[in-house]
């Protein structure tokens, strides 16, 4: 595992962990899980009662991950993604406002979903930068993204993000949207850069 660069008080949300486990922990068995988390230096769960923790044990896991299991990280960390997604829904995302943005076209509805993503960026990409790029069809970057940070790859890594992106536009904004990471900090990138496309345009 890389030497993470740590930035002090940086925090993000829980479910980078909470998330992750039990997508392990099915696919690998708990005694490697333990010691995936051991590796990551991660001996307790985080509380989700308790709001944002910090952000260095997250991204250890995420990269702990893809270093005991390269093969498998990205089809594990997209599973993470989605269960995150789902967290979201279920707990973050009012019930009026999904249903407002059912009904929308999606020429509306991604726009609003997209500066909305915008504004709690901070619970997913910690002390990393996002920028809402484009609002449609929808851009996003994260530079100095921390999930990566001080790793070197010739693909993109963030699989976990792109799952957590495709799997809200697709809910709320109609179906079938993809979310594919052009480039990732890990390839030397200023930024990773995120592009929400929509593979079937039937409203």
């Amino acid at each position: 595992m890389t030497d993470m660069v740590v930035k002090p008080g940086a925090k993000i949300g829980p479910n980078a962990i909470l998330q992750l486990v039990p997508v392990l922990e099915d696919a690998a068995g708990r005694d490697f899980t333990s010691h995936v988390l051991a590796i990551a230096g991660v001996f307790e769960l985080p509380d989700p009662a308790a709001g944002l923790m910090d952000e260095a044990p997250a991204a250890r896991l995420h990269q702990a991950l893809r270093t005991e299991m390269p093969d498998m990280a990205p089809m594990l960390a997209r599973e993470a993604g989605w269960r995150t997604a789902d967290y979201i829904l279920e707990h973050r995302i009012p019930r009026f406002a999904q249903v407002m943005l059912k009904l929308l076209p999606a020429r509306l509805s991604a726009p609003m979903l997209a500066r909305a993503v915008e504004k709690h960026a901070w619970t997913f990409c910690g002390s990393g930068g996002f920028s809402l790029v484009q609002s449609w069809p929808p851009v996003f970057e994260i530079e100095d993204n921390p999930v990566v940070r001080g790793e070197k790859s010739e693909l993109p890594l963030c699989h976990w993000h792109a799952a957590v992106f495709e799997r809200l536009f697709s809910e709320l904004c109609g179906h079938s949207w993809r979310c594919e990471e052009l480039v990732c900090c890990a390839q030397g990138a200023r930024a990773c850069h995120f592009r929400m496309t929509r593979v079937a345009l039937a409203e």
